[in-house]
């Protein structure tokens, strides 16, 4: 079964248990397949809410024989060094910096500024005195910064 196809049915599972996937990696060779399942949500990944993912793509891989190989699965949280991929992911990090590459018109922009709201998908960054708001269709990448 194609990579494409696998990904569709495991985006289904995981989205039904109420979790976004936000990345997978494929790696590995015929002897031992390693897929590596990144899954988030609007208010942060737990090690019981990668358990139960795992569980169900398991449940299904032995289901539909999907892999046909020796395989191991990850499944776990993105990271906080990964760039954002779905608005909801943004509620939970109010009031933390950001790195933001967005459009403005024609142009292309870069700020370090500290995400302070948002509104349905507008999203509010203050950076030094002034506020800006960017849409989230507008975003081009955007990674919170880790701060000590």
């Amino acid at each position: 079964m194609e990579k494409a196809e696998i990904l569709s049915k495991f985006e289904e599972i995981i989205a039904s248990h109420g979790y976004l996937l936000i990345d997978s990696v494929f790696r590995g060779d015929n002897h031992l397949r390693i897929i590596e399942i990144y899954i988030d949500n609007d208010k942060g990944i737990t090690a019981d809410d990668c358990s139960i993912v795992s569980r169900a793509l398991n449940e299904l891989i032995a289901a539909e024989d999907l892999i046909g190989t020796n395989y191991r699965l990850d499944v776990s949280s993105p990271g906080i060094e990964r760039p954002l991929k779905y608005l909801v992911q943004y509620g939970k990090h109010l009031n933390r910096q950001f790195e933001v590459v967005y459009k403005s018109g024609s142009e292309e922009k870069k700020i370090t500024a500290k995400l302070v709201n948002m509104v349905s998908d507008d999203l509010f960054f203050k950076e030094k005195e002034n506020e800006i708001k960017i849409n989230y269709k507008d975003i081009i990448k955007a990674k919170v910064l880790i701060s000590f």
